[in-house]
């Protein structure tokens, strides 16, 4: 579904990351997991659009989306729930849902299934719907992010740092969630710093270093991994 092949970003004189490669199927849940300032969001706002490679290619189902503009790649299938979630904290939840169906606006009975949708997996956002998103939990304001990010009716969803600063319980129901929605038929690239419970739900997984790919295998061998366990799981 998504092949990205010898990507290298640069933010000014800066080389962020060095001929990234990896491969997303159909129906997975890849994980990416590394240290702070390795490279992961970099990959993400490369693959959404956000930034220009200097070198390297992305294909989406086939076709090269590296030079495309972010609006483009989200009318193809991919979305994003950034990290920081950036939800727009002076509009509703409503507002903030109806917004990430933009793309597909003249579809107004879809939209209205979709938003039922959101409900049903996000309760707690059908009771704050008219609430105005910055005075959500953080927990809450990322539900809200994925659901936003849903919203575009996506094949292929990138999340970035979804339990980043949310309290255990909140991240059990994070992981949860996006479990669900990948048997639901979404594909997921997942960033994420908790790499036991991310590589837990994974099928494969990425391991990158200062803007390098250093190892991938099957989630359950990462898990396994004695590099991976010292480096990443907080294992002597």
């Amino acid at each position: 579904m998504l092949s990205v092949s010898n990507l290298s970003v640069y933010y000014g004189a800066v080389r962020a990351l060095d001929e990234v490669s990896l491969e997303v199927m159909p129906g997975e849940i890849v994980a990416m997991i590394g240290a702070n300032g390795a490279g992961k969001s970099t990959t993400m706002r490369a693959i959404s659009g956000l930034v220009k490679p200097r070198s390297g290619e992305i294909t989406f189902l086939g076709k090269a989306i590296h030079c495309m503009a972010p609006h483009e790649i989200v009318q193809l299938g991919i979305s994003q729930a950034p990290e920081g979630r950036r939800i727009f904290a002076e509009m509703t939840v409503m507002e903030n849902l109806r917004l990430g169906a933009y793309v597909r606006e003249h579809h107004k009975t879809a939209v209205q299934e979709d938003l039922e949708r959101m409900f049903t997996i996000f309760p707690r956002l059908r009771e704050r719907q008219m609430q105005l998103a910055g005075t959500l939990s953080g927990g809450e304001q990322q539900m809200l992010a994925i659901a936003r990010a849903l919203m575009a009716r996506p094949q292929l969803l990138l999340l970035d740092e979804p339990s980043l600063g949310l309290a255990p319980n909140l991240v059990q129901t994070i992981f949860r969630v996006i479990q669900e929605i990948n048997a639901n038929g979404v594909t997921i690239l997942l960033v994420e710093q908790n790499a036991n419970q991310a590589l837990r739900i994974a099928h494969r997984g990425y391991v990158i270093e200062t803007g390098r790919i250093v190892l991938e295998d099957k989630a359950a061998n990462l898990l396994n991994n004695p590099m991976v366990r010292s480096a990443y799981l907080g294992e002597a």
